[in-house]
Parts: structure tokens; C-alpha cells; sequence
């Protein structure tokens, strides 16, 4: 029997590169020639090929650029242009830590490095940026390129002339993206060191520009985040590159920006999660989750019941025919059945029957949870857990007042001027006052900084800039500059607005939700404001118990002291 073998071509019509060009062989191999004639000299055979400037030695000028889609010609970054690249900002930067004005500088040695490359100073900088943070040297070639960028103390008479020399590429640089460079053991931890800090100064300068370029509200909100050795290690790491920044700042609320950008570094170098939509979140939940999982479960049993005891009464309608079906699906029960009315009570009883199960198991699990809440308080706080046990939990859940009524309160408290009435005894005690020897003037010190912030706990709720007390202790480079910028605010007797701004919220008192003088106004003010005031709060505290001003009675409201300290025993 005689096979007939076909062999298989492209079909008539189909791609064929021309128009106009047949289905024949010779068609379709002038269209293949007419797309190679067509295509770039410089661009791969194959998808996983390299290009062949990465493979090709010499010099850069040629393969600079490629057409791209719709006739944009678009920069292609070589190995020689990168390593260019990374001697300019090394060259450039030397010892500097932060600051911008490296750019020009790296910029003009480029240019003298790459002539035939037009790239703006932006550019560069976002290259070089992509370089250390894609990791497409590693770590002993960086060094090499820095060692050669800047010299060592032994060469630095000829620092200047080395500088044009470093154009001249050696004949196996190109080599190195397929052999890497063995560097000596030694030196290891110390390249990688320098990668890791020369990224974190990346880091750090990318987020202090964001934050400066950011309102307020748009911040994003810091996470708290664990009292680890690592995590101190890296705030520890950028306290020596916050110097230059803070050196440079002008006021209270650029401090306060630069901080805030240090400690957005801090959070992206560890990895902790950032919420992208700004500080507002939504309102959480107060049910858990699982209770509401039971409830909807349970909802949804007591509406079957009610279509089966429709049913069972003689309503029967397609929708609750429907249902009563699905209700004995899988138990091989037929409506057509002459026991039906039992199937019906037995089902309704076992649907009761899960009801009150999964009633008391959410009573079971809303105690454990409370047992656990408990326990969890009396470690922490156990004023606060017995004060939640003698006065009943307030819900907030009731109809609020009116923003018009509420506003027109508060507003009557807090900004209109009132005439206090002075009456005879504030006489007596200025007489008795007079003899007191005047305070100081307060001097504020970066001491009292640190100590004020030694104090103050890490994570409680800041202000409008978001910045906790946490990276006001960490970043300890920033209370020199503090103190002095305090002592300004406190000679020229003025304070931005930024620090005296907040948000206010309204804890309601008790049941009634709809009266707003029965509330409780709590306002976060920002870390740096909370700051300054325990200073000044810790002077006058000094000033007055060396002059003995305020008697024992009134150790109660004050801090670090106990009513029962005031008291006599009878």
C-alpha cells in the first residue's frame, strides 16, 4: 500500500511580510528577507540572546540608542556607559553623605567620560539609582569601580589626572557579565557593607525628597515596628547620613519632614508595610469576624424555617417549592411523599436545633474572648481593666449630634476670649508670691531633649506629621538641632501652625450620644510639640519645688507623684 507524505506549508494568505506576494516558497522567502533587511543590525536573533552591545567590546558611541515603537529612538544603557555612570557619581560624590549638589558635578564627568551621550542631570541620577538598587554589579565590582573613581591617600597628587584615564576601558570589561570578578575573602564583609549603606543613602534620600513633595493628609501612615537588633541597627545606620540634612534645616517643620523621611526609610529597608492611601483608614469593625460569619448563618436558618412552615401551611408557590426542594437535597426525600408533613417537622426541628447550638457557641466564644481580652489588660494596664469593670463599656453606636450644635460648643469653649472674674484671694496670693525669686530664663539644651524624650512613650498616637516619639529617640542626631530650633521658637515667642494643629475626637461620656457637652474631646498633637512643652513643663516642675510654690496637697495631679503622698493620717 502506497503512503502519500504531504509535507506542510503556510497556507495561502497567510503571513507573508509583503503585500501583494504570493503563497509560493520564493514569496515567502523574499518577505523573510525583506524583514531581516528590515530589522536592526543590533537587535538579538533570539528573545534569551544577549545584545550584542553587552557581548561586544569597544566603544559605546555607536550602540547608544535603538528605535523603538512608532520611531522613538530610546537610550540603551551599555556595560561600558553603566560603569561610566557609576565612576562619574562615585568620582563625584567622594566623601559627601546626602545633599544634591554631587549632580552637577556628576554630570560634568559623565559628559567628559561620554561625550557622545546627551543625558540630562535628572536622568543620570535616576540611572545610577537603578544601577546600585538592581544590582547589576556586584559587590567587588563596585568596589573596583570606586577604588578607581577615587583614589586612595597615597594617589592623591595625581587625583586630578586621573580622571580623563578612566574613559580608557580595558580590553576585559566586557567580560564581566559572563566571569565574574573573584574578590579576596577579607574583603567580603566590607563590600557588602558599603553596598548596603550606599543603598540605604539611596533609600533615605528618595524618601526625604517624597516627603517633602507630600502634604500632610497624604502621608502615609508608619507602622510600628519591632524593637529588633536589626531594626535598631538600621536606624543606627542613617543617623550619621541625617547630619547634612539637619544641619541645612531652616525651621521646626522641615525637622520635622526630614525626620519623617528618615524613618519612611527605615520602614522600607526592613520591609515593614506601608499603607499606600494615606493615614485615614476606615472605621474597623467592632464584631469579629467569626461572630458575624455565625450570625449570617443563622439568618439565613431562621428564613428557611420560615419557607418550610409556609409550606407546611399550604403555600405553594414556585419560590417556596424551590426552596423546600433545596432543603432536602442529598436526603432522597420527595414532596410527593405521603410521610411529607413529618420530613417537614423533623427538619424544621433539626434547623432549631443548629440555631441554638450556634447561639451557644457564640456565647462560649465571646467569653473566652473576654477572658483573654482581660488577661491581656492586667498585664498591660491594670488601671484600666479595673476601671472598665466598675463602669459599663460605652457603645458610640447611638445617633450623634448635630456637626452645627457641635461645632458651635466647642467653639464657645476654645475661641472665644473670656473675662475671668478676679476675685480678693488672687491678691493674697500674689503677696504672699512676692518674695519667690524670679525663674530663669529657660535655655534649653540638647540634654533636655534627650531627656524629654527618654520619657515619653514610643507608640502613642502622633499628630497630624505622623511621627512617633520612637524615631525621635532613635534618630538621635536630631536633638542637637532641635534644642536649637526650641530656643529659637522661645525668643521670637512664635510657633508654626503645624504644631498646634489637630484632630479632635469625641468619646461620648454615656448613653446619651446626642447632647455635645457630653462628650470627652481628645486631640493628638504632633510628637515635636509634645516635646517642647515636657520641657518647659520639667523647668517650671524644677523651679517650683525649689522655691517650695505649690503645697503637698496637690501631689495628686501631678506626674510621677500619688495622692496618697498629700494625705495625713488621722
Amino acid at each position: 500500500m502506497e503512503h502519500r507524505r504531504l509535507r506542510k506549508g503556510p497556507l495561502p494568505g497567510g503571513r507573508q511580510g509583503a503585500s501583494g506576494a504570493g503563497a509560493g516558497r520564493d514569496s515567502m522567502r523574499t518577505a523573510s528577507r525583506a524583514r531581516g533587511a528590515a530589522r536592526p543590525p543590533s537587535s538579538p536573533s533570539h528573545p534569551s540572546s544577549p545584545p550584542a552591545c553587552l557581548v561586544s567590546a569597544g566603544s559605546s558611541q555607536a550602540q547608544q540608542s535603538a528605535p523603538a515603537t512608532g520611531g522613538v529612538r530610546r537610550m540603551r544603557w551599555t556595560i561600558n556607559m553603566n560603569s561610566n555612570a557609576l565612576r562619574a557619581y562615585f568620582r563625584a560624590k567622594g566623601g559627601e553623605i546626602g545633599g544634591f549638589a554631587y549632580r552637577a558635578r556628576m554630570h560634568r564627568l559623565f559628559t567628559e567620560l561620554e561625550p557622545s551621550i546627551t543625558v540630562t542631570e535628572q536622568n543620570l541620577a535616576d540611572r545610577v539609582r537603578y544601577i546600585l538598587r538592581s544590582n547589576i554589579f556586584d559587590g567587588a565590582e563596585l568596589e573596583r569601580l570606586r577604588r578607581e573613581a577615587v583614589p586612595s591617600s597615597n594617589e592623591n597628587a595625581t587625583a586630578e589626572g586621573a580622571v580623563p584615564q578612566v574613559a580608557e576601558q580595558p580590553a576585559h570589561v566586557d567580560a564581566a557579565e559572563n566571569t565574574p570578578v573573584v574578590a579576596d575573602s577579607n574583603d567580603d564583609g566590607t563590600f557588602t557593607q558599603e553596598l548596603e549603606i550606599e543603598q540605604m543613602r539611596s533609600t533615605l534620600e528618595e524618601a526625604i525628597m517624597e516627603t517633602r513633595s507630600t502634604p500632610l493628609e497624604n502621608r502615609p501612615r508608619l507602622p510600628r515596628i519591632a524593637l529588633s537588633k536589626r531594626n535598631r541597627a538600621v536606624v543606627r545606620a542613617l543617623n550619621p547620613m541625617l547630619v547634612t540634612y539637619l544641619e541645612a534645616s531652616r525651621d521646626l517643620c522641615e525637622t520635622d519632614s526630614i525626620l519623617f523621611g528618615a524613618a519612611l526609610a527605615v520602614c522600607r529597608i526592613i520591609g515593614a508595610k506601608l499603607s499606600t492611601a494615606g493615614r485615614t483608614t476606615g472605621q474597623s469593625s467592632a464584631i469579629p469576624a467569626w461572630r458575624t460569619r455565625i450570625e449570617e448563618r443563622i439568618a439565613k436558618t431562621r428564613a428557611l424555617i420560615g419557607r418550610l412552615i409556609c409550606f407546611r401551611s399550604g403555600n405553594t408557590r414556585p419560590r417556596i417549592v424551590r426552596t423546600v426542594r433545596m432543603a432536602f437535597a442529598g436526603t432522597n426525600v420527595s414532596l410527593s411523599q405521603p410521610d411529607i408533613m413529618q420530613k417537614l417537622t423533623e427538619r424544621i426541628d433539626d434547623l432549631k436545633q443548629r440555631i441554638a447550638a450556634w447561639g451557644k457557641r457564640i456565647r462560649r466564644y465571646t467569653e473566652r474572648s473576654t477572658r483573654f481580652n482581660q488577661n491581656r489588660l492586667f498585664q498591660s494596664d491594670q488601671k484600666r481593666l479595673y476601671k472598665s469593670l466598675e463602669r459599663p463599656m460605652v457603645s458610640g453606636t447611638g445617633p450623634v449630634p448635630n456637626q452645627a450644635d457641635t461645632v458651635a460648643f466647642w467653639r464657645s469653649l476654645w475661641s472665644e476670649p473670656v473675662n475671668h472674674n478676679e476675685g480678693p484671694w488672687t491678691e493674697v496670693v500674689a503677696s504672699q508670691c512676692a518674695g519667690i525669686t524670679p525663674m530663669d530664663p529657660v535655655t534649653i539644651t540638647p540634654d533636655d531633649v534627650a531627656e524629654a524624650v527618654r520619657r515619653a512613650p514610643n507608640w502613642k498616637s502622633p499628630g497630624l506629621d505622623g511621627l512617633h516619639h520612637y524615631w525621635l529617640k532613635g534618630f538621635v542626631v536630631c536633638h542637637t538641632v532641635l534644642a536649637r530650633q526650641f530656643q529659637e521658637v522661645l525668643n521670637q515667642k512664635s510657633l508654626p501652625s503645624l504644631f498646634t494643629t489637630g484632630i479632635t475626637h469625641l468619646v461620648p461620656k454615656g448613653q446619651s450620644t446626642t447632647d455635645p457637652s457630653k462628650y470627652r474631646p481628645i486631640t493628638c498633637l504632633p510628637t515635636i510639640y509634645k516635646t517642647l512643652t515636657s520641657i518647659l513643663s520639667a523647668r517650671i516642675t524644677r523651679h517650683l519645688d525649689s522655691n517650695q510654690v505649690m503645697s503637698r496637697a496637690q501631689n495628686g495631679c501631678r506626674g510621677r507623684r500619688s495622692w496618697n503622698q498629700g494625705t495625713t493620717p488621722h
